[in-house]
C-alpha cells in the first residue's frame, strides 16, 4: 500500500484519500513574470508523474494549479519593460505552458489565475476580518498570526531562515507582529486594482491559493505541493487562512515538498551566470532527458545541475534505447529461456514496493536497469523469445504511463548499413584474437564513414558521428 511522507506530520504514512478513491490535488504555481527555470521544471515534473501514477493506481485525481498573474515582481517588470502587465504576465503565462507541453506535464485539470478569483479572495479577507484574524493599517489588510495558536506546525518555527522564499515579505510599517503578512493590499496610483469593501486593490500573495483551492475543492482536500522553500512563509500562511475561516482542520491532509535543485553546488541565480531556462535546456537535449534526469533523484532529495551529469544520463537513455531496438528486433523463431519469468516477477515487485515507498523512483529506475543488465546478457546468448521481449516491452510502456522518458520522445534509430556491421564483425573477432593494430584500424575505418563504436559489457554500440 502507497506510503507518503507528509510534511505536517514529518513521516510517512498510508496514502488514504479522504473520499474514497477521489484526490483532489494542488501544487503552487508560477508567478509570471519571467521564463521558468529547471527548478520549476523539477517540481512540476515531479507532481505530473505523481497525478499520473495515481491515475494509473485507479485513483480519481483532479490537479489543480494557480497562475499568480498580478504580483510585485509582474508589476515592477512590466515598469522596467515599459508594458502593460497584463500583457506581460499573459506573455510569460503562454511561455510557460508551452514549456509544460514540452515537458509533457499534462496531467493539470485546471489552470487558475488569481486575478480571475478576486471575489473569492474578498470573500475569504471578509471573513478573517469578522472572525477577527485579520486587521487594517494604511497599506492595507493583515493576518495576525498570534491569533492561530497552531502558526508554525508545518515548518515547526515562526521565524525566517535563509531558504525561504523571502522575496514576498512584507515589512509594512504598523502591524502588530512581525510575521504578519498581507491579505489585501491598498494600490498605488500607476497600479492594478479592483473594488472591495475597504477601497482599491489586490490580492496578497498567500491568499490566492487559499481563495482558489476552496472554490475548487472546499476547505479541506488530500495533496499539497510544492517546492520546499515555499514551506515558509507561504504554506504556513495558506494553512492559518483557511483553519481559522472553516474551523476544520487539517486544511491538507498531506503536505509534499520537492527539495532544491542547486547548479554545482550553487543557488541558481542570474548574479551567478547559472540560471537555466527550460527553454535554454530544451534547445540543447530533449524533454525527456529533463524528467529522466528529475526522477533519477528522490523528489525530497537535493539534486544538483551540472553538464557532465546530463552527458551521463544521456549515455544511460541511450543504453534504454538500445535495449528497446534489441527487444522489438527479437524474431519468433528465438530461443526460449525460463529465466525471465522468475526476473520479471523480481523486477516487478522491486520496482512496485520502491513506487509505493514515498514514491522512489530512483530506486525504481535501478530495477529498470537491473532487468536491463540481466536480460542484456540473455539477448547476446540467443535466449530470449519474440514473445517474452514483447512482455518486457509491456512493463516498460506500462511503466512510461507515468514516467514518460521510457518511449516518449524516443527517436527511431538510424538503421546500421551492413558494410558497418560487417566491419564491426571483423573488429570484434580481430579483438577476440588480441589484434589490437588491427582491430583499432577498423575502428578508424568506421570513423571515416561517419559512424563511431562504444564498447559496453553487452557488446559494441554503433552509432552515427553528431556533426
Amino acid at each position: 500500500m502507497l506510503k507518503l511522507y507528509n510534511s505536517l506530520s514529518r513521516k510517512k504514512e498510508f496514502f488514504r484519500p479522504r473520499k474514497g478513491k477521489k484526490v483532489n490535488l494542488f501544487v503552487c504555481g508560477p508567478t509570471v513574470y519571467d521564463f521558468a527555470h529547471i527548478g520549476h521544471a523539477r517540481t512540476y515534473i515531479v507532481f505530473d508523474m505523481i497525478a499520473k501514477y495515481l491515475k494509473q493506481k485507479g485513483y480519481q485525481v483532479f490537479y489543480l494549479q494557480n497562475i499568480t498573474d498580478i504580483d510585485d515582481k509582474i508589476i515592477k517588470r512590466a515598469k522596467e519593460e515599459g508594458v502593460f502587465w497584463k500583457d506581460l504576465s499573459r506573455k510569460y503565462e503562454r511561455e510557460y505552458l508551452k514549456d509544460m507541453k514540452a515537458l509533457n506535464v499534462n496531467s493539470v485539470n485546471k489552470y487558475a489565475r488569481a486575478t480571475a478569483h478576486i471575489k473569492e479572495v474578498i470573500s475569504q479577507v471578509k471573513r478573517l476580518l469578522k472572525k477577527d484574524f485579520a486587521y487594517q493599517i494604511t497599506d492595507g489588510i493583515y493576518y495576525d498570526i498570534s491569533k492561530f495558536k497552531d502558526y508554525g506546525k508545518l515548518s515547526g518555527r515562526t521565524v525566517l531562515q535563509a531558504e525561504d522564499a523571502i522575496s514576498r515579505i512584507d515589512e509594512a510599517i504598523g502591524k502588530k507582529n512581525k510575521g504578519d503578512f498581507c491579505l489585501w493590499k491598498f494600490s498605488k496610483e500607476d497600479e492594478p486594482k479592483w473594488k472591495s469593501p475597504w477601497g482599491w486593490g489586490r490580492p496578497g500573495w498567500h491568499i490566492e491559493d487559499t481563495a482558489i483551492t476552496e472554490k475548487y475543492f472546499g476547505p479541506q482536500y488530500d495533496i499539497h505541493g510544492g517546492g520546499r522553500d515555499l514551506i515558509f512563509p507561504h504554506h504556513e500562511a495558506e494553512i492559518c487562512q483557511m483553519e481559522s475561516i472553516s474551523g476544520k482542520k487539517p486544511m491538507v491532509k498531506f503536505w509534499l515538498h520537492t527539495g532544491f535543485l542547486t547548479v554545482r553546488g550553487e543557488k541558481m541565480s542570474k548574479s551567478l551566470n547559472n540560471f537555466v531556462t527550460i527553454r535554454d535546456f530544451l534547445k540543447k537535449y530533449s524533454p525527456r532527458l529533463l524528467r529522466f534526469f528529475v526522477l533519477s533523484t528522490h523528489y525530497r532529495s537535493p539534486i544538483d545541475y551540472s553538464e557532465e551529469t546530463i552527458k551521463q544520463m544521456k549515455n544511460q537513455l541511450e543504453r534504454l534505447d538500445d535495449f528497446i531496438e534489441k527487444l522489438s528486433s527479437l524474431k519468433k523463431n528465438s530461443s526460449k529461456t525460463k529465466k525471465i519469468t522468475s526476473l520479471m516477477k523480481e523486477v516487478e515487485k522491486e520496482f512496485n514496493e520502491a513506487m509505493e515507498d514515498d514514491f522512489n523512483t530512483p530506486r525504481a529506475i535501478g530495477a529498470v536497469f537491473k532487468l536491463i543488465t540481466k536480460v542484456n546478457s540473455l539477448l547476446a546468448k540467443g535466449k530470449l523469445t519474440y514473445f517474452q521481449g514483447k512482455k518486457i516491452l509491456k512493463f516498460l510502456k506500462k511503466v512510461d504511463q507515468f514516467f514518460n522518458f521510457i518511449f516518449l520522445g524516443r527517436k527511431k534509430r538510424i538503421k546500421i548499413p551492413l558494410e558497418i556491421k560487417k566491419m564491426v564483425q571483423e573488429r570484434e573477432k580481430a579483438r577476440k584474437e588480441k589484434n589490437w593494430k588491427l582491430a583499432d584500424e577498423i575502428r578508424e575505418k568506421i570513423k571515416a564513414l561517419g559512424y563511431q563504436i562504444e564498447d559496453t559489457k553487452e557488446g559494441p554500440r554503433i552509432k552515427p558521428i553528431e556533426s
